[in-house]
């Protein structure tokens, strides 16, 4: 799923909130396993290439968001910036990498 980039607005990596919804924020199973392939493949590129990726989450608030941001890493559950910040796997709509 696409989301319109041009409506949602873009913040700095220290203005990620600090928490986020229980509740995951896809509910198809393809797109979990797509969310998953396509953060592992940012993690990847941000650690041998340097390059940035754009990441659509929500809030626990239901608000939906983007950063730019290098992964350093990731397990099932987060993916942690190179800002030292965790993001919640549950809470990443899409990953686009530039």
């Amino acid at each position: 799923m696409r989301y319109n980039q041009e409506n949602t607005p873009f913040i700095q990596k220290e203005q990620i909130p600090a928490r986020f919804s229980r509740q995951d924020v896809l509910r198809d199973a393809a797109a979990k396993s797509r969310r998953y392939a396509d953060t592992n493949r940012a993690t990847i590129l941000s650690n041998t290439a340097r390059n940035k990726s754009y990441i659509t989450f929500k809030t626990r608030s239901g608000d939906v968001k983007r950063v730019e941001a290098l992964l350093w890493g990731m397990d099932k559950d987060f993916v942690l910036l190179r800002s030292g910040m965790f993001l919640p796997l549950r809470s990443i709509l899409e990953i686009n990498h530039s």
